[in-house]
């Protein structure tokens, strides 16, 4: 027997690494999919509210100052919502601005347990943080969100959106089935044989 047969297997250890020193540039670079995406959205939605706000008076509801696209189905209107979704918690709008300053301070404190490395995570969030700094900066430079398109369905009128609202419902719709389709980490099977 040798020496080293007679060792106790506790005492084998396997070499040790160093950690790997990552740049800041790294680590953002490792979530340029969602910075690009989030700038994409947020700029798309600022310069269509810019758009909107030179184009139409406040309030426009229905023609003829509002722009028809398919006439009794699609319109560009310009209105103003103090609200979230639907008009949820209207005249709320420093306690919504305050809520998308939490869910993003939320979304990088718990950047990690939210997977955010993996390319659909970030695509999903991407469209989201776009979307609500798009309607944080709303609340801020106006008071409200500037809504702009307007679809009817016979009767019923769905509730008028922007493109921020759009990344917003997109990106928890994506982030969603990716949760519901990634099968989630087996537990650590013990080695007791």
């Amino acid at each position: 027997m040798s020496a080293s047969s007679l060792r106790p297997e506790s005492s084998i250890q396997p070499a040790a690494t160093s950690p790997v020193a990552v740049s800041r540039w790294e680590r953002i670079h490792a979530y340029r999919l969602l910075w690009w995406l989030g700038l994409a959205v947020f700029v798309l939605d600022q310069l269509t509210k810019a758009w909107i706000s030179a184009t139409l008076p406040f309030p426009t509801y229905e023609p003829p100052d509002a722009i028809t696209v398919i006439d009794g189905f699609f319109y560009i209107i310009h209105v103003g919502n103090t609200g979230a979704a639907w008009s949820l918690f209207a005249g709320q709008t420093t306690m919504l601005a305050l809520i998308a300053l939490l869910t993003l301070g939320a979304i990088f404190f718990w950047r990690r347990a939210l997977e955010l490395h993996k390319r659909p995570v970030q695509f999903a969030f991407g469209l989201l943080c776009g979307g609500i700094i798009g309607n944080l900066i709303d609340r801020v430079l106006h008071g409200h969100v500037i809504d702009f398109l307007d679809f009817h369905f016979g009767s019923y009128i769905y509730p008028t959106f922007n493109v921020a609202d759009a990344g917003i419902c997109v990106g928890v719709v994506i982030y969603v089935i990716h949760s519901l389709r990634t099968p989630k980490d087996s537990p650590v099977e013990s080695d007791s044989e």
